[in-house]
């Protein structure tokens, strides 16, 4: 169990209690809790920094870091943007469903692909790519913009650039997969015997 790994598991840990946290604000309208949830959520996305960079600096990249650390940065976003998703007024604006459909079927089809590959080929090889991060980045500005209520003039425009990058990430990424599975032996036509 190394440093990073600990603290991805506390990004995991405060994914419920941010949630929890804002539900309590929609329903009962106590500040306190808005900002607490805000709270969480920003620790869990810098920790998405902190941990990386330990895992680079101090060359402690593992297995269980490579499982741990993308499944708590899916847990965090798709909770923070299914959550805002749902009309939440007056307290909160609204994330609106195309964003969080593009990023739920984006990632269903990772998903998917991820296990094709599995099956198929044996081993993924799975590089991050720039967009990817980009996406993450834009994901989490969107929920940390709704939830300290900053200016909605801007919010069509972030959640668009989210969209985009998601959207994109999710083309390259089946590019790679389709790429591995091409110059995989198993994809090859079988010779036909005469």
């Amino acid at each position: 169990m190394t440093t990073a790994n600990k603290v991805t598991i506390l990004r995991i840990l405060l994914i419920p209690f941010f949630v929890v946290e804002v539900l309590y604000y929609v329903k009962t309208g106590n500040e306190l809790h808005r900002l607490l949830g805000t709270l969480s959520f920003a620790i869990a996305a810098i920790c998405d920094a902190v941990d990386g960079y330990i895992a680079r600096r101090f060359n402690q990249r593992s297995e269980l870091g490579a499982i741990l650390d993308p499944l708590a940065d899916k847990l965090l976003l798709v909770s923070g943007i299914v959550l805002l998703s749902f009309d939440h007024e007056p307290y909160l604006e609204t994330v609106p469903l195309w964003l969080t459909g593009t990023i739920i079927g984006r990632d269903i089809l990772l998903v998917i692909g991820l296990g094709l590959i599995q099956l198929m080929v044996g081993k993924v090889k799975i590089k991050p790519h720039f967009t990817g991060k980009i996406a993450t980045v834009l994901q989490m500005v969107v929920v940390l913009w709704v939830l300290l209520k900053w200016d909605d003039l801007w919010l069509p425009y972030l959640t668009f650039s989210a969209a985009l990058f998601t959207g994109g990430s999710g083309l390259f990424y089946v590019g790679e997969g389709m790429r591995q599975l091409s110059a995989h032996p198993t994809s090859s036509p079988t010779p036909v015997r005469k």
